[in-house]
Parts: C-alpha cells; sequence; structure tokens
C-alpha cells in the first residue's frame, strides 16, 4: 500500500518484512506464525486502494426518499365525530388484538394453507391488490360470484380474507409493502369493506416504533379516510364507522395525536 494509505490506517503493532524460506507457498494454511504475516502482508498489497460497489438499481425501490405531510385530516361533520369513550374502547380492543396475534403468530404460521391460497411475493403490488381485493374489484367487473354448498365462495373473485394463518406469515417488510399498496389503491378508489379489512389486519401487525415509512403511510391513511368521510351524506352508514375506526387507530394507538378526531 502507498504510504499515505497507511496514514490513514495506521499499524496496531509494528510488523516487519518477515524472512520467509524460499519455498514458502502462500495458497497453503500457514504453518508458523511468520508465515501467517507474511500471508497477510500480501492479501492487504493486493487490495486496492479504492472499492466501487456494484450496486444493480433494478432492485432499489423506486421511492427512496420518504416524505412525511404534516398536514392534518379533514375535521369531521357535525355529528359525525365519535365520542371519546368510543375511540378509547376501540383502541383497548385493538390493542388486544394485537397482542393476541403476536402471541399466537408462531401457531397460525405453521397452519397449513388451502390449496387454493397462493400469497403473492412481496413486491408483487398487483398481484398483492387481486389477492386481498379479488378480482372483481381489482378489475371493477361485474363477474357473478358463487357461494353455494357445493362450489364454495370463490376467493380468487372477491378476495382472500385477512386470516391469521395469512398474516402471521407476513414479515415486516411484506406488512408494510402490501399496506402500501393498499393505501396508493384506496387513494384513487372507493373504500369497500374488502379494503377496510385488510388496513385493519396489516395495522395489527405493524410494529412498533414505527419506521418512517410506515409512520408517513398511516398518516396517508388517516388524512385519506377523513376526506372520504367529508363526502358521505348519511352519518349511520357503516363506511362512517369503519373510517372512524382507521382514523382512531392512526391518532390515539399510533400517537398521531394531530390526526385524532375531537370527542363529540
Amino acid at each position: 500500500m502507498e504510504s499515505s494509505v497507511e496514514e490513514l490506517m495506521p499499524r496496531l503493532l509494528p510488523v516487519d518484512d518477515c524472512d520467509i524460506s524460499e519455498d514458502f507457498d502462500p495458497t497453503v494454511p500457514p504453518r508458523t506464525p511468520q508465515e501467517y504475516l507474511k500471508r497477510v502482508q500480501i492479501e492487504a498489497a493486493k487490495c486496492p486502494d479504492v472499492v466501487v460497489a456494484q450496486i444493480d438499481p433494478r432492485k432499489l425501490k423506486k421511492k427512496q426518499t420518504v416524505n412525511i405531510s404534516l398536514s392534518g385530516c379533514h375535521p369531521a361533520p357535525e355529528g359525525y365525530s365519535p365520542t371519546l369513550k368510543w375511540q378509547q374502547q376501540q383502541v383497548a380492543h385493538f390493542s388486544a388484538v394485537r397482542q393476541s396475534v403476536n402471541k399466537h403468530r408462531d401457531h397460525w404460521k405453521s397452519q397449513h394453507l388451502d390449496s387454493n391460497v397462493t400469497m403473492p411475493i412481496s413486491d408483487d403490488e398487483e398481484g398483492w391488490k387481486k389477492f386481498c381485493l379479488g378480482e372483481k374489484l381489482y378489475l371493477d367487473t361485474d363477474v357473478q360470484v358463487y357461494s353455494d354448498e357445493n362450489q364454495g365462495i370463490d376467493y380468487l373473485q372477491v378476495g382472500f380474507p385477512p386470516l391469521l394463518s395469512i398474516v402471521s406469515r407476513m414479515n415486516q417488510a411484506t406488512v408494510t409493502s402490501v399496506l402500501e399498496y393498499l393505501i396508493n389503491w384506496f387513494a384513487e378508489k372507493e373504500f369497500t369493506s374488502e379494503l377496510g379489512r385488510w388496513l385493519y389486519a396489516l395495522l395489527a401487525c405493524l410494529e412498533k416504533p414505527l419506521l418512517p415509512e410506515a409512520h408517513s403511510l398511516i398518516r396517508q391513511l388517516a388524512r385519506r379516510c377523513s376526506a372520504v368521510r367529508v363526502l358521505e351524506e348519511n352519518k349511520n352508514e357503516e363506511k362512517v364507522s369503519a373510517l372512524n375506526l382507521l382514523i382512531c387507530l392512526v391518532g390515539r394507538y399510533f400517537d398521531q395525536h394531530d390526526l385524532a378526531d375531537e370527542p363529540a
């Protein structure tokens, strides 16, 4: 190595050039301390001064920068905001659900999936949308769905429910990715029961403390729920309760207090 490099990486102990016999073979294991030191010197001399990592850009995620918006939710229309007691009850129930999922994760993970269940790989965004929402909703078609006792429910059409045997197999990277896929879908589509049950299940599997990406996603979810709620004409709709629940969990369980609804 050059002297300038030596100065940046000072030797821990002084080592002089080793006196090695002519039959020294650096390809075989060293037999003496002198041979070991000589081998280290030879390997160090072969190391380049500068090493450039070979990175495949195709493996990098499209969005490397996480932008966290500090804007809040749309205020609930008059009569739409849930009471503080209701919000506290939902948070307590959600906490119990999370504890149960974590406690029994290994058990449910070991259960065999039905033959018709094939979970997509983590980065298959379109595959996960079809898996969770069903091809009927994903393709926005009026396909007839069979649910009689002989044929059973066609889950490929209506979407697979977030069964514990399914979500227990998802690591945190997959949970965050699927959450992102569904929130992106929700940004342009209507709220549905299929979407709601998966969002709830993914939030139940999301570990705390939140990573920056997950933090940004759940805030985006709460803001979108509040925007959709404003457009609802009937406060007694089940959809309003579901939207209130998601806003409540983001604001009060995940400590995004600036997004929480003011008690009615």
